[in-house]
């Protein structure tokens, strides 16, 4: 398979190549042939003179090149976690969750954190880690813990891979300058005078977006639900009411995890007038489903606005796939892997190469021409 990338009146067939067949979990992934990398010194001083688009280059304390992260955005049930564990194996990262009611332990299902065994052996960090009853993390403290992940990812020579739903989460780890008492998704940010200072990044960061149109992806959202009750979701929450039952009367005791969608709508099944009815039990799948899908919606909408401060997002198409799974037909797995690495794997991977060997000239066109323009954020 070769990609074309555009040069003005040039053009130019860069050869991807197949992973190893060896490669763990099956995974198949293309990566482009490296371009030659230019000095440190050069990028900073094409930098300063405009040449280059100034969001591919960040200039941290005393000009210092800060640290490469990648980020996979995108609404829940899109596939960020499947493509950031794609991308850290090629690559040799390793993944920040960035999901705010993951990082706690418990509820696994409820909170559909990614199973060890989809993992492939990637190391994952602030990934049901925190305990839920030390607290709630704000974004502020995510900013401190993230940090420090990062670093000894980098420190040990691999590449961080930020994924997760959380924007809020997300724009506090890798905004430039951050102040907790302000967020650009409250009504009322000043963007006119702030869009410059706001939209400078913490880190050289290559921002991968995984939309799937709206339809599809309630369709799919539901579809998910279904497979989370089948899974033992509502046993699963039927043990963590018990657990707090036996607590202190009028004690929150998981202020961070209480907010996974689920455990309030279950709460009346298992503790209100209502509980064990059949009537209760569909209510609150039907819930469930509804609070999902306008889940997704905010996280669509909080992407947008990180897009107008001048974060510079590459969106990738997933609806393809995401069409091809809820189809049904037999080939319906093989279908939906082939638009997947077409449409979303294919892409991000040509895109982090370029990121990672600072080819910012042709990550610069590879947004332009290798994805469909009406797909581009820049």
């Amino acid at each position: 398979m070769r990609i074309l990338v555009h040069s003005g009146a040039s053009a130019a067939l860069l050869p991807c190549l197949l992973r190893p067949a060896s490669a763990p979990c099956g995974l198949t992934s293309v990566t482009v042939a490296a371009v030659p990398q230019q000095s440190r010194h050069h990028h900073l001083n094409m930098c300063r003179r405009g040449v280059l688009p100034e969001h591919y280059c960040v200039e941290g304390n005393g000009d210092a090149w800060k640290e490469s992260v990648v980020v996979v955005m995108g609404a829940t049930g899109t596939g960020k976690s499947k493509l950031s564990v794609e991308l850290a194996t090629v690559f040799d990262g390793e993944v920040v969750n960035s999901d705010k009611i993951q990082v706690y332990r418990g509820l696994d299902i409820t909170t559909n954190k990614m199973p060890l065994g989809e993992r492939c052996g990637v190391p994952h960090h602030l990934l049901g880690e925190l305990d839920p009853a030390a607290g709630e993390l704000d974004p502020a403290g995510f900013r401190v813990m993230a940090a420090r992940a990062i670093a000894g990812i980098a420190g040990r020579g691999r590449i961080p891979v930020v994924a997760g739903g959380s924007n809020s989460f997300i724009h506090a780890a890798m905004a430039g300058r951050y102040d907790p008492r302000q967020s650009p998704f409250a009504a009322g940010w000043p963007r006119r005078t702030t869009r410059k200072e706001a939209g400078a990044l913490r880190y050289r960061c290559c921002f991968l977006w995984v939309d799937v149109d709206a339809a599809a992806l309630a369709e799919q959202l539901d579809r998910r639900v279904e497979e989370m009750v089948a899974a033992g979701m509502v046993e699963e929450l039927g043990r963590y009411f018990a657990e707090e039952a036996e607590a202190e009367a009028g004690k929150l005791r998981h202020p961070g995890l209480d907010k996974a969608i689920g455990v309030s709508e279950f709460r009346e099944y298992f503790l209100g007038e209502g509980r064990g009815t059949e009537a209760a039990y569909e209510a609150e799948v039907v819930a469930i489903k509804a609070n999902t899908r306008r889940l997704a919606e905010q996280q669509a909408r909080k992407i947008e606005q990180l897009v107008e401060l001048g974060w510079p997002l590459l969106r990738l198409d997933a609806t393809p796939a995401v069409l091809a799974r809820l189809s049904g037909t037999a080939a319906a797995a093989a279908e939906a892997e082939a638009a997947w690495e077409k449409h979303v794997a294919g892409p991000s991977a040509v895109a982090v190469e370029q990121f990672l060997n600072g080819d910012v000239e042709a990550h610069h066109h590879h947004h332009h021409h290798i994805i469909p323009s009406p797909l581009l954020y820049i």
